[in-house]
């Protein structure tokens, strides 16, 4: 199958030479059963290629098993993969088959794979190396005949520099790997596939298919689009459904292009040049900077209420002996509220104006102030950085029930997968 069917077949849609590269080097794997790494940010369409890998192989008519690795908890993750027997762990209250199990002449495909505990990345090796291993619980020896495909949006190399990643397994999943390009270095790609979610999202709506406009194509053209392919897909069917009539202007799209990126933990906004710019150009950018300013204001004032939820039952106990040795602890994060009956003091958040630190004109934006109405940033004060306050607020989140991961997630509104991620940064920044 030549490369133009192959697009057409499993909507890879780009003309790009990377995404052509793409698809050739699947092209070379995909009959065979080696062992193929797929590599790139999130979003940029892992799962899709392993798809296609599995769809031109000889097993395309046995099971595609997909195992998100991140999203399993640590202490079922083995089990998970290889089964496990009646009785082997608590709550096992019947025999079950795992996922190579399940998969047994076809093909298994193991996304985020950087995450894999390494107690299971000894197991996963000696499956890579005889397709053999036990059921947890068991020491009957079983064998499965599978072709192993496997994602990251980690740079695996680094992580066993720094002991993260079992050197020999990586070597192993390394045999092919296959490189997915962000969309930001192949832009010639990026106005076709969001054209093609228009005419998708306007058949599955029942509306018209609607137009960009040249300023509206440029706008999208030159966004970095840090979420990739999934967060232009995310702003297409909002331009969709939310857009009223047949055109799509750039002001229509800006303040859908929110730009909050899992990588860098930052704004990745249009790219400013500042050569060749008019004063309509600036003056559109800065609205889009103010923008950007109100919803991460937003943020902040959502994230305050969830502390003010974790903390209203009792706040955080502090120890009487802190308080005998350095006072209250009064500052710009805690404030003291009372003394329970165990004679320790409970505390919550202080409720403090959010700032945002650089250029005087964006951070009196940011505080609802200019130099005409006089407002001061001297009186405001200082609040931890967003990071800063989410990694406090799943610190008390996890102290307040007792380490239950699954808890804290449903307390924060958030995925078990997600916390699992962010505990990963923060063990990584210390």
């Amino acid at each position: 199958m030549d490369r133009e069917s192959i697009q057409e077949r499993f909507g890879i849609i780009g003309t790009s030479p990377a995404i052509r590269n793409v698809i050739d080097r699947m092209r070379q794997v995909a009959r065979t059963d080696i062992t193929v790494l797929i590599q790139g940010e999130s979003g940029v369409g892992k799962e899709l290629i392993a798809h296609a890998i599995h769809e031109l192989s000889s097993r395309r008519h046995e099971p595609l098993v997909i195992v998100n690795c991140g999203a399993i908890p640590e202490g079922l993750i083995e089990s998970e993969l290889f089964g496990a027997e009646k009785g082997a762990y608590t709550g096992a209250v019947e025999r079950r088959t795992g996922y190579f199990e399940d998969a047994d002449r076809g093909t298994i495909f193991l996304d985020e794979i950087g995450e894999m505990p390494q107690a299971a990345q000894v197991r996963l090796l000696r499956v890579l190396e005889t397709g053999q291993f036990t059921r947890v619980g068991s020491s009957q020896v079983r064998h499965s005949d599978v072709r192993i495909i496997a994602a990251t949006n980690k740079d695996l190399a680094q992580e066993v520099r720094k002991g993260r990643f079992r050197e020999d397994l990586y070597y192993r999943l390394s045999t092919v790997v296959i490189d997915i390009p962000p969309l930001r270095d192949r832009k010639e790609d990026i106005l076709p596939i969001f054209e093609s979610f228009l005419h998708r999202f306007a058949q599955k709506y029942n509306g018209p298919v609607k137009r960009l406009t040249e300023n509206a194509r440029d706008l999208v053209h030159r966004y970095r689009w840090p979420g990739n392919v999934r967060e232009l897909r995310n702003v297409a069917e909002q331009a969709q459904v939310l857009i009223r009539g047949d055109e799509i202007t750039a002001d229509d799209l800006r303040p859908l292009l929110r730009g909050v990126t899992a990588g860098d933990g930052g704004m990745d906004l249009l790219p400013v040049s500042r050569g060749e710019q008019g004063p309509a150009d600036e003056m559109r950018e800065r609205e889009l900077i103010y923008r950007a300013l109100i919803e991460l204001r937003l943020e902040v004032r959502e994230m305050r209420q969830q502390l003010d939820k974790l903390t209203s039952a009792g706040g955080i106990v502090v120890p009487r002996e802190v308080i005998d040795q350095d006072g209250p602890p009064r500052g710009r994060d805690f404030v003291i509220v009372r003394e329970d009956n165990k004679g320790d003091y409970a505390a919550v958040v202080e409720d403090v104006a959010y700032e945002i630190e650089g250029d005087e004109q964006v951070r009196r934006a940011a505080n609802g102030t200019s130099a005409e109405n006089g407002g001061s940033d001297e009186d405001e004060e200082p609040l931890p950085t967003l990071e800063d306050a989410e990694r406090e607020l799943i610190a008390r989140a996890l102290k307040r029930f007792d380490g239950n991961r699954r808890q804290t997630a449903r307390a924060l509104g958030i995925s078990e997968r997600t916390l699992y991620r962010k505990l990963k940064e923060v063990e990584e920044a210390t």
